[in-house]
């Protein structure tokens, strides 16, 4: 249902209001699940270096346990950094510094593989091959 003139005055002059505060802007920043994920990349990252060197140290030295951790560590970390990643695209309302942006989606949140895939059939062009 869309919002009358009068309420979408009001709502900007309160997302205004809200912008000036600098104590809710960083409020609002420190909860945003952007800041979060990058973070959590960033663990991610350096776990994959840390397990990328316990794989080399593994193999250089003769211990195949301590290469086998390493890639462990190594896939661990890159899961959980596609995780991440996918959690801080994943949100429909985004408002730090006073601007909002809406994603919406069609039917809510998209399924899996086979799903895209019948996305892209109905998307195809009707065009002869």
């Amino acid at each position: 249902m869309p919002l009358s003139e009068h309420e979408q005055r009001l709502f900007e002059q309160i997302e205004r209001s809200l912008a000036e505060d600098p104590k809710f802007a960083s409020a609002v920043r420190a909860s945003d699940p952007r800041f979060h994920a990058r973070r959590r990349i960033l663990v991610a990252a350096v776990l994959l270096v840390g397990g990328m060197a316990l794989l080399v140290y593994g193999v250089m030295g003769n211990q195949p346990l301590l290469g086998v951790g390493g890639f462990v560590v190594m896939l661990g970390s890159v899961v959980f950094g596609m995780q991440a990643y996918r959690r801080g695209q994943s949100t429909d309302l985004r408002a730090v510094d006073g601007t909002a942006t809406r994603r919406t989606r069609s039917g809510g949140r998209r399924g899996g593989f086979i799903d895209r895939l019948e996305d892209r059939w109905r998307r195809r062009p009707e065009g002869d091959i």
